[in-house]
């Protein structure tokens, strides 16, 4: 298991730094295509953007160095923890995630609890009364919401609940700490059950699937043959050789925790790092979007090597 591990620790380490060098280089293309002191009229502005003050900015930010140079400068700074400074907001990258990203922790984290709490036993349950009626049921109810694009699923949310019944308030107010919502989660419910809704939809199907594989297989009809309750070979034999499917699915949903859906903080007006990152392609705000884009990389191969750790440790043949 330890030699497993360190493997694809090395494989990910890799896999990290070339997200790095095709970010960063992404970035450098799009500068250099607007020319050269677009940043440094952008921060400073066109009054103040005289030649001196841009080449001095340039110099400053190692913008008139070659690639490679300000690449590997990106890197020793990324490697000490330092994601940037926001000329926008006056302030650094990392202190400006370190506001949002809990409330995407927070929105996420709900959101993903829920789908996997309510999708699993459904997927169980439609695969063994398959082709019956509550498979059938299950199904069109997927197949529904993961046809419906985001926005769709609240927009309706915000008309039946908040407007039509005013249940629930269609916007979460500015500025919520996540303290502050849990003790007032009036707010929170549509855009969680918003992403619920849509993570359940595959989540459910991809669990029925892999359920209907494993109760065709031989241990299955032998834990049967023996007289082992129902009960039991659901939870012992179904459940665990099932879940390989679902532990890639909750890997690959690590980087929604972190920096929620762009469109459900953009509808509800939720504060988080989707939303900070479409303002900052807005505006533009190069180290913003830089910093969340390498975050978002570093935890989706983060979130697909714990996914092949929830592997091994499900199926130790997967070890070898």
């Amino acid at each position: 298991m330890t030699g497993y591990i360190i493997r694809r620790l090395g494989q990910s380490i890799i896999v990290v730094l070339g997200v790095t060098i095709i970010t960063f280089l992404l970035l450098h293309l799009l500068i250099v295509q607007q020319g050269l002191g677009t940043v440094g009229r952008e921060v400073l502005g066109n009054p103040r953007a005289t030649p001196l003050a841009l080449h001095q900015f340039e110099h400053a930010n190692y913008l008139d160095r070659p690639f490679l140079d300000q690449y590997w400068l990106f890197l020793v700074r990324l490697l000490h923890g330092n994601l940037g400074y926001s000329y926008q907001y006056n302030r650094t990258v990392d202190s400006l995630l370190a506001t949002e990203l809990p409330r995407d922790l927070l929105l996420g984290g709900l959101s993903l609890f829920f789908s996997l709490v309510i999708a699993i036993p459904v997927g169980v349950a439609q695969a063994v009364k398959r082709n019956k009626a509550v498979d059938y049921v299950g199904t069109g109810v997927s197949f529904i919401l993961y046809s419906m694009p985001q926005y769709a699923i609240a927009l309706l949310l915000i008309q039946f609940l908040s407007i039509t019944f005013h249940v629930f308030p269609a916007t979460v107010p500015p500025n919520s700490s996540p303290i502050t919502l849990l003790e007032h989660p009036g707010p929170l419910v549509l855009p969680v059950a918003s992403l619920t809704l849509v993570s359940y939809a595959y989540f459910s199907r991809y669990m029925r699937s892999s359920a209907i594989d494993t109760l065709a297989q031989d241990y299955i009809r032998t834990a049967r043959a023996k007289g082992l309750p129902e009960r039991l070979v659901l939870m012992r034999h179904l459940l665990r050789n099932s879940m390989i499917t679902v532990v890639t699915l909750v890997g690959l949903s690590i980087p929604v925790i972190l920096t929620g859906t762009l469109i459900i903080e953009q509808v509800f007006n939720y504060q988080g790092a989707g939303l900070e990152y479409y303002q900052a392609a807005l505006r533009p705000d190069y180290e913003v979007m830089l910093g969340i884009t390498v975050l978002v990389g570093v935890v989706t191969v983060l979130g697909n090597l714990m996914a092949d750790i929830g592997y091994a440790m499900l199926d130790p043949r997967i070890r070898y």
